[in-house]
């Protein structure tokens, strides 16, 4: 029997995001969906809620859970990672109040800058395990990863395994959209081209009917920017270097050295920069949670309508051999975006068929957009190092060249900030030394 298996299905509504739009795949009618968590009652409640969706949908498909990972991977033909390290509590409260002691404050911290350091940090041993696992139960199995830092993990993945690994994102695929939205105009029949690097893609041509669209989009962005708004860095950034990126302004503030910045509190305001957004979006998570489990897990007609997300679509376009095209995480080999290092993990169109996933060339990105993905790859790569040799002063040196973090601190105090976050973390985080570093050949 062929098997999709879902790590992390303890997220309960992302599971029935992703493995509901599965089911509404015919070419995967008598499949089973695997489940694995390492929190059994959330584990057991993403099992009845799929169970129930399946049966109020008719659809024959064996959902299955598992408590011994290694038994829910095998035999996988697909694999779907959305795993989160360490939690809410106490792991990302950790990685907003130890910087905060310092005055360097953060929005979201799940990327670059210190907080998406420490959670890459905690999250790579974890996948080198999954990793471990496939290599002995499905070695041919393809990783579909949701699981943010997403440019380092699937980097990661793909670098230092022989695991076949997609990164999946949302923002690519309703950048356009929420733009045009914001702008009031109207999105049919447009063309678009995407690229650059997870949550710092750039919107590289926008038309309609042979027409350039950018200069009424920055008409119109220049006018809403005189009230205030919920999209004013990505708005600021299109003003400054020219194009518009996809992710979110609350992640884009905490990108660069422009927006957060102690000495000059007043933009915090002007940029309408929510600090400390993630910890106010996952006590939403759990309070909602709480209030909406009732209803997902026990409803015995349960309704679900296929999302936008790419997983069910890419597997379907292997199975049926239709092609899909979507924007994916690969890594930058052969230079598919030329002025990008080749060891950089790159956001690019890519097509899925029977022959699996093949990106596209794109060529060099617009100078300025590839020197700020260069500042954001940096830390990316120096991350990657510090991982895989266990040596502390890459984790410094990663901290010292994320922008952000070198705007507010100096060197001193971001080595004593990643001394307390390692400390903090303790059994989260392997062993890390201080012995003199020896780069990393592959």
């Amino acid at each position: 029997m062929t098997k999709i298996t879902f790590l992390g299905a303890g997220s309960t509504v992302f599971a029935k995001n992703v493995l509901g739009d599965c089911m509404f795949v015919d070419a995967l009618e008598g499949y089973e969906f695997a489940l694995y968590d390492i929190d059994k009652q959330r584990l057991q409640d993403s099992e009845q809620m799929l169970t129930n969706l399946k049966e109020s949908l008719g659809k024959n498909i064996i959902v299955k859970a598992y408590t011994d990972r290694k038994e829910s991977l095998r035999g996988a033909k697909y694999v779907i990672n959305a795993v989160q390290v360490g939690g809410y509590k106490p792991s990302t409260v950790i990685d907003f109040e130890i910087p905060k002691k310092y005055g360097l404050r953060q929005t979201i911290a799940d990327t670059v800058g210190i907080g998406g350091i420490f959670r890459n940090l905690r999250t790579i041993p974890v996948m080198l395990d999954f990793a471990k696992d496939m290599e002995e139960v499905c070695p041919d199995a393809l990783f579909l990863n949701y699981t943010n830092p997403m440019a380092v993990l699937t980097g990661v993945m793909n670098r230092f395994t022989p695991i076949k690994t997609i990164g999946l994102c949302h923002s690519v695929q309703i950048c356009t959209k929420e733009l045009f939205e914001v702008l009031g105009m109207d999105r049919t029949g447009v063309k678009e081209k995407i690229a650059g690097i997870n949550h710092m893609a750039w919107l590289l041509e926008i038309s309609k009917d042979g027409i350039d669209l950018y200069p009424e989009i920055k008409r119109r962005a220049r006018e809403l920017q005189k009230t205030k708004h919920g999209d004013m860095v990505r708005f600021e950034l299109m003003d400054k270097f020219g194009y518009y990126v996809t992710e979110s302004s609350e992640h884009n503030a905490e990108y660069h050295p422009y927006f957060i910045k102690s000495r000059y509190p007043e933009l915090i305001d002007r940029f309408n920069i929510p600090l400390d957004e993630y910890l106010r979006r996952c006590e939403k998570q759990i309070n909602d949670w709480d209030a909406m489990r009732e209803d997902l897990v026990n409803n015995k007609a349960l309704e679900h309508v296929r999302s936008r997300e790419y997983g069910s679509r890419i597997i379907e376009a292997i199975e049926t051999d239709i092609p899909f095209k979507f924007g994916g995480n690969v890594l930058n080999t052969g230079r598919l975006i030329s002025n990008l290092p080749e060891k950089a993990c790159v956001e690019v169109p890519c097509i899925a068929d029977r022959s699996g996933i093949t990106p596209t060339y794109v060529g060099d990105l617009p100078e300025q957009l590839a020197a700020l993905n260069r500042t954001n790859i940096n830390t990316q790569l120096l991350t990657i190092e510090a991982a895989m040799t266990l040596k502390k002063e890459y984790i410094y040196q990663a901290a010292m060249l994320d922008p952000h973090t070198a705007s507010e601190l100096s060197m001193d105090d971001i080595i004593s900030l990643c001394d307390e976050l390692i400390e903090a973390h303790g059994d989260w985080l392997p062993n890390f030394t201080t012995e003199t570093s020896v780069g990393l050949a592959k």
